[in-house]
């Protein structure tokens, strides 16, 4: 977690909402991402699909089943949807996303739904204060 609070601090330095996300396979780190939708211009280029990105060209498949994303925010629909996709074995996430987040859908909606074959374990408040933190300072500065 703490190399994506890294990326998270850069993110912030850019100009972005600080969200920072690294992919781990075998105690390694594989992909890097840090939110970068208004740079790139991509709605899609938050740092979980970035690190995942990442991770998918180092490994050289997009099937990531040894692997675990660390992020420092709860997850979106979107991103939580690509960890399925990627077969991630686990999402470790920092600070709950009340708004947005959408690791529920792991948690409540789709164990019980017989037509998904990938479960993608959820563990989160993993550095929750020092994720927390950075996302309040970054929105407090901007008001």
């Amino acid at each position: 977690m703490r190399a994506a609070l890294d990326e998270a601090r850069a993110a912030a330095e850019a100009g972005e909402v600080p969200v920072g996300a690294v992919v781990v396979i075998g105690g390694t780190i594989a992909g890097r991402g840090r939110n970068s939708p208004r740079g790139l211009s991509d709605p899609t280029a938050h740092a979980e699909i970035m690190a995942l990105r990442e991770a998918c060209e180092a490994a050289g498949t997009y099937r990531l089943t040894e692997a675990d994303l660390y992020v420092t925010l709860e997850p979106c629909l979107m991103c939580v949807g690509a960890a399925v996709h990627a077969r991630l074995r686990s999402i470790v996430f920092g600070a709950a996303d009340p708004k947005a987040g959408a690791t529920w859908v792991l948690a409540h909606e789709w164990p019980g739904e017989a037509r998904l074959n990938h479960r993608v374990g959820i563990r989160g408040g993993v550095m929750e204060k020092a994720c927390s933190s950075l996302l309040q300072k970054f929105f407090s500065d901007r008001r």
